[in-house]
């Protein structure tokens, strides 16, 4: 229930509440038989107050710890994947430049890779 529901409610019930001493005593057995009959069918198990939907209140029940890593196992996968994703492609471009660098020092360069301006670019930058 939100604020705006539960204002709702209160006002209903100050309202029902005041003319409580005006009701007939007919209507007074009425509501008193269906609070009793209401009472009656209320699940034992179910806690006073509980506002859960649905099957969201599953969590919190026994065995929540089978609930919980449904859902924690598949993030947890997701997260070390996309680690390993990374980390495999920082390695292939730290072994592309490194084979870059070993060529240039090798001097295995064709010249026309050094008329290159962004080839000097690279190096100036590499330099500094």
């Amino acid at each position: 229930m939100n604020v705006d529901d539960l204002n709702f409610a209160y006002k209903v019930r100050h309202a029902l509440n005041a003319r409580l001493e005006h009701l007939p005593p007919s209507t007074m057995d009425r509501l008193a038989t269906a609070r009793q009959l209401a009472l009656s069918r209320k699940k034992a198990h179910a806690p006073e107050g509980a506002a859960w939907a649905g099957n969201a209140g599953r969590f919190f029940q026994p065995f929540s710890w089978l609930g919980r890593m449904g859902v924690a196992v598949p993030l947890l996968a997701l997260a070390a994947g996309l680690v390993g994703i990374y980390q495999a492609q920082q390695q292939q471009r730290i072994s592309e430049l490194a084979e870059l660098d070993a060529a240039v020092l090798s001097d295995e360069l064709p010249l026309s890779a050094y008329l290159d301006h962004g080839f000097n670019a690279y190096l100036t930058q590499r330099e500094q």
